[in-house]
């Protein structure tokens, strides 16, 4: 059998997505998303740290792999607070939510 070798394409996410907020219709999106994104980061960021797959956080949570990674995909699932309790305790983590006043 031959033998496959992977050659990952470089992604620059950051440049991505500078060049892409120069449309007005994406930047837009992005905007209304830009919390969503940043809850998706945190959380692929701190199951990373721990170095936990999708199926190891859902055993500990108690669901499915297809459920976390639904959890994980932003913008398609908005999860309630007790599931963000759980899935920080999965990972390790306590989950810490703020209210930060706009105009200080």
């Amino acid at each position: 059998m031959a033998e496959l070798k992977f050659q990952p394409v470089a992604h620059d996410h950051s440049a991505f997505v500078e060049k892409a907020k120069k449309s007005e219709g994406f930047k837009k999106a992005y905007e209304e998303l830009e919390e969503e994104y940043a809850l998706v980061k945190e959380m692929l960021a701190a199951r990373a740290r721990m170095g936990l797959s999708q199926e190891a956080v859902a055993e500990l949570m108690g669901t499915t792999k297809s459920a976390i990674s639904r959890l994980e995909a932003s913008g398609k699932h908005a999860p309630s607070l007790t599931t963000l309790k759980k899935y920080a305790h999965a990972v390790g983590c306590h989950l810490e939510i703020k209210f930060i006043p706009e105009h200080a």
